[in-house]
């Protein structure tokens, strides 16, 4: 048995009790939730942006963790709900001038999961409709896909877009064109020439010019304002996103630079019980927290532990289980007195301590991942 394999072992009971209590609930809040596309929970209750704003950049999460459930326990209730979470985004997918990079975010963990598990041709055509617009965005300009295109944010670039890039690669392997993971690959280069700085640490929004190529500097984004400030959200899209890179092309610099970002983190969170701060540069009397970045961080590094050699797993694997029973230990709500199960995730800079879809999805997403569930849904 493997060091990987060990570890496991080891948490088991830990990793099926959590599973059974996602389940339970999940079991009593998705039939209520069928017709929503929820952000956050709000008095107890999910909201709903399926009519107000069906191109949220969060409205994937809600089927996606319903395809989670549904890979997880093949309980067909969670496949229907996904499905209908499919049917409320195609109001976003009508309107091409709603897109923006985040389409990866939206279809490829609900319409292309939904794919890659039934092999529903629509779904399909879905994804790959989309796949087709975050390509259209690639500038060979600045050599990197442009996050917006309103006039106000059309030159920015953010750390964000790692995670949507997964969208490409699978798009490459359908139709049998390396242009998809081309325009991938070279936005990720771009990213870790000036997204990544030499500690680990990563800006959140780049500009470029677009017509130039011209690196154009940082812009304040999420954190805490400063321009070497460290948001947290930013550098778990930063781990899970180059690993995920790494896996998609095998390509060793990929592979380095997420275990850069890696060390970072696992060395900062660690001075916080394994609760990351909402930015690690926050100033120290403040305790604002964002437990989503940890979500998302954990299941980067659950991957990580599958591709570093055998003397490191255990060092991405147990900080990433250390992370995931803080947050199930103390930020979780287990109760049917809300719709959502993880507390504290800071949705923004002014919206702190509250449940989103989002950190829900990561959280369900990590479990799924220590019972060995496939597919990986990136």
């Amino acid at each position: 048995m493997g060091i990987y394999e060990s570890i496991i072992l080891a948490n088991k009971a830990f990793i099926d009790e959590t599973w059974e209590k996602i389940d339970k609930k999940l079991q009593v809040v998705a039939p209520k939730n069928r017709d929503k596309l929820p952000s956050m929970s709000i008095n107890g209750v999910y909201n709903d942006h399926s009519e107000d704003m069906p191109d949220a950049w969060t409205n994937g999460f809600w089927p996606g963790i319903m395809w989670l459930m549904y890979a997880g326990t093949k309980n067909d209730m969670y496949k229907d709900i996904a499905i209908r979470g499919e049917e409320l985004l195609e109001t976003a997918a009508a309107n091409f001038d709603c897109l923006y990079h985040d389409v990866g975010f939206m279809w490829h963990i609900s319409s292309g999961a939904h794919y890659r598990i039934t092999g529903d041709l629509k779904a399909k055509s879905r994804a790959m409709y989309m796949a087709a617009s975050l390509a259209s965005r690639y500038n060979m300009n600045t050599k990197s896909i442009r996050a917006f295109q309103e006039e106000a944010r059309s030159t920015w670039v953010i750390i964000d877009s790692l995670m949507n890039l997964p969208l490409l690669y699978w798009a490459s392997r359908e139709t049998n064109d390396p242009r998809f993971s081309l325009f991938a690959q070279s936005h990720v280069d771009t990213v870790l020439e000036n997204h990544v700085r030499k500690d680990g640490s990563v800006n959140h929004i780049l500009s470029y010019d677009l017509h130039t190529g011209e690196f154009l500097g940082v812009l304040p984004g999420q954190g805490s304002g400063a321009l070497d400030s460290s948001w947290t959200r930013g550098q778990a899209w930063a781990v899970y996103g180059l690993t995920l890179s790494y896996i998609h092309t095998q390509k060793e610099e990929y592979l380095n630079a997420a275990k850069n970002v890696a060390h970072y983190f696992i060395a900062a969170v660690s001075d916080n019980d394994y609760v990351p701060q909402y930015d690690f540069r926050q100033p120290y009397d403040c305790k604002d927290v964002d437990t989503s970045a940890g979500a998302i961080t954990a299941c980067g590094l659950i991957e990580l532990a599958k591709v570093v050699p055998e003397c490191e797993k255990a060092l991405y694997l147990n900080a990433a289980i250390k992370m995931v029973k803080a947050l199930v230990e103390r930020y979780c709500d287990w109760t049917e007195n809300d719709d959502a199960i993880l507390q504290g995730v800071a949705a923004s800079s002014k919206v702190m301590n509250v449940s989103n879809v989002f950190g829900e999805y990561y959280l369900i997403e990590a479990i799924y991942k220590l019972k060995g569930f496939e597919p990986m849904f990136w």
